[in-house]
């Protein structure tokens, strides 16, 4: 199915992997000009060689996106390149589970500035531009915790929400530009690249612990679907809400997730 991505231009923040990964070969798969915005900048480069091995289009900025002034860089470094930008991907995010009684000031920092500054950043750095155009697709990965709330996943469960109650507010106001604003809600991601992705992991902090089979059996309970998510299964829907098939959606969050959440 030809979804009309061909010549768009998408940033993806974090977009070098896990789900990041999934939505920038989406993307790319489908003829749109992918920007990765990585800290990551040598992880960035893999998943953009993979995209241009493939015949596509895509190129890797080095971004802090919690700082404004990089993020105000990365948007013109994108449009002095592309001449235009289609598509913000917020895909930035992390946690360390911990109890909130346990968890110190310093993550509270740090989980508030990568889940919900780099977001607000993010967006007021692209926003003139697609207002300016009359057009544009803002897609915020969000997460069931900030629906349901999550254990040992306090504060981001909170930043999360707050992504959720800023997608609706801000899709009312840009709604007169034509521009869309949606997220995207998804449950626990099974990293493709266990080596490269886990340590990133939002919710786990090594391998082993990911992959401990009692931990997943556990898990997988919990879905109705019977498995853990896929990154392609966050990409299908961003595809869908970054194309015009989806213009008639904003302010929804969408949750991916297999069937445990379906508020």
């Amino acid at each position: 199915m030809d979804l009309g991505l061909s010549d768009k231009t998408a940033i993806v923040t974090g977009g070098g992997s896990n789900i990041g990964r999934g939505i920038s070969l989406a993307l790319a798969e489908e003829g749109a000009n992918v920007v990765i915005a990585e800290i990551d900048e040598a992880q960035g480069e893999k998943v953009a060689s993979q995209i241009i091995a493939k015949g596509g289009s895509a190129v890797v900025m080095k971004t802090d996106v919690t700082d404004a002034r990089a993020v105000a860089d990365l948007v013109k470094k994108s449009t002095d390149k592309f001449g235009k930008i289609d598509i913000l991907v917020n895909n930035v995010g992390w946690t360390r589970r911990r109890l909130f009684v346990e968890k110190p000031v310093e993550e509270w920092e740090k989980e508030i500035r990568l889940n919900y500054w780099s977001l607000l950043t993010c967006t007021r750095a692209i926003v003139d531009h697609m207002i300016e155009r009359k057009y544009g697709k803002i897609i915020n990965i969000a997460s069931d915790a900030g629906r349901v709330g999550g254990p040992k996943a306090t504060i981001y469960s909170g930043c999360k929400g707050a992504v959720i109650a800023f997608s609706k507010a801000l899709a009312l106001e840009l709604a007169q530009f034509g521009i869309n604003v949606n997220a995207v809600s998804p449950a626990t991601v099974l990293p493709e690249n266990l080596a490269e992705d886990v340590g990133q992991h939002s919710m786990f902090t090594s391998a082993q612990e990911f992959l401990t089979p009692e931990r997943q059996a556990k898990v997988i309970q919990l879905y109705p679907l019977g498995r853990l998510g896929k990154p392609q299964d966050i990409a299908n829907v961003v595809l869908f809400l970054a194309s015009d098939r989806s213009s008639f959606i904003t302010g929804e969050t969408i949750s991916v997730s297999g069937g445990t959440v379906t508020v």
